[in-house]
């Protein structure tokens, strides 16, 4: 089997490279594909050095399977016209919506995949981790309502962010004047409650994809509302969810769900220390669910703590296990 990464030298793309090393797929040749600024760099898969090609001049039909690492612009122009030669997985947001592209989270909707016309979307990093405490939750209880606030690291936002954190908490130390290029306003030791460009509502891009990716995926009769916040952390977002059920629930039970919830991880201690935080997530393929708790205002909703690392499965692990997913069901 042939693979392609198109955006290879980014963030997600090298992620995705270092997932792919780990995991069972027998890959035969890997393409490493880029910009023409990035065109010739030298990547290693399996100890192996690979070219990186320049994606205008790159031939599709060299690989089977091709994951789109670059952004919407760069899938809205290539997606289409790879798609004729290759399964396209695509990490970006312009295909999510698209009534006749599959909106896919592996351990939640993978018989989505058998109507595919050779493109299928990632969904976005937080609904991702989101998804999965919630399917089995709603297979059980019936989800009628749910409320996130998400605390969003700024590897989400890509390498010139993370390299603006830093930069900026250098400053803030040395007493230097903070210049912010990357967010609306200075990230080190702040949060910003703004996340993708505002909509007419007041919301943001990224709550809105929260709330209508959650539909396609799980339930359209679902209703989320979503504030999404950047935090200075460098990798894996959190969330505080609220959910409400449409009758009453045991709590016991739930936490019994969660424990065998397909790529969740329970870490639930009423204790110091005894919840997961985004520091000991990155780097892990699991989704760690903490703050297992009854909402003591609604006897029909609970509250929890979910954190993932946004790069793996928020983002190049999703779409290697779609990957897998493709190939068992050839």
């Amino acid at each position: 089997m042939n693979f392609a990464i198109i955006g290879a030298t980014g963030n997600v793309g090298r992620t995705t490279i270092q997932v792919l090393e780990k995991s069972k797929i027998q890959i035969d040749n890997l393409y490493l594909v880029a910009s023409e600024k990035s065109a010739g760099q030298k990547l290693v898969f399996k100890k192996k050095e690979i070219t990186v090609e320049q994606l205008e001049k790159y031939d599709f039909s060299k690989a089977e399977i091709t994951i789109f690492a670059a952004g919407s612009e760069i899938a809205k122009k290539w997606a289409p016209q790879a798609s004729k030669k290759t399964i396209v997985i695509d990490n970006s947001k312009y295909f999510r919506m698209n009534k006749d592209v599959p909106l896919v989270v592996a351990e939640v909707n993978p018989n989505d995949l058998i109507n595919h016309n050779n493109i299928i979307a990632n969904p976005n990093c937080s609904t991702i981790q989101l998804m999965l405490p919630l399917k089995p939750l709603h297979d059980k209880y019936k989800i009628k309502r749910v409320v996130v606030s998400t605390y969003q690291a700024v590897s989400g936002a890509g390498k010139a962010s993370v390299d603006e954190l830093f930069s900026q908490t250098k400053d803030c130390l040395d007493n230097k004047k903070i210049n912010s290029k990357n967010f609306t306003k200075q990230i080190a030791f702040n949060l910003i409650p703004h996340i993708d460009s505002f909509v007419e509502d007041g919301y943001t891009k990224e709550e809105w994809k929260m709330e209508n990716e959650t539909k396609k995926i799980l339930d359209k009769k679902i209703g989320l509302t979503a504030t999404c916040v950047r935090v200075p952390v460098k990798t894996s977002h959190s969330e505080s969810v609220n959910i409400e059920f449409e009758n009453e629930y045991d709590l016991e039970i739930v936490k019994k769900i969660l424990l065998d919830a397909p790529g969740c991880q329970v870490v639930d201690e009423n204790k110091d220390g005894g919840y997961i935080t985004p520091l000991e997530a990155e780097g892990d393929y699991s989704t760690f669910i903490s703050r297992i708790r009854k909402d003591h205002s609604n006897n029909k909703a609970l509250n929890m703590w979910v954190v993932s690392d946004n790069l793996l499965k928020g983002a190049a692990l999703n779409t290697v296990q779609i990957a897998e997913c493709l190939m068992k069901k050839k």
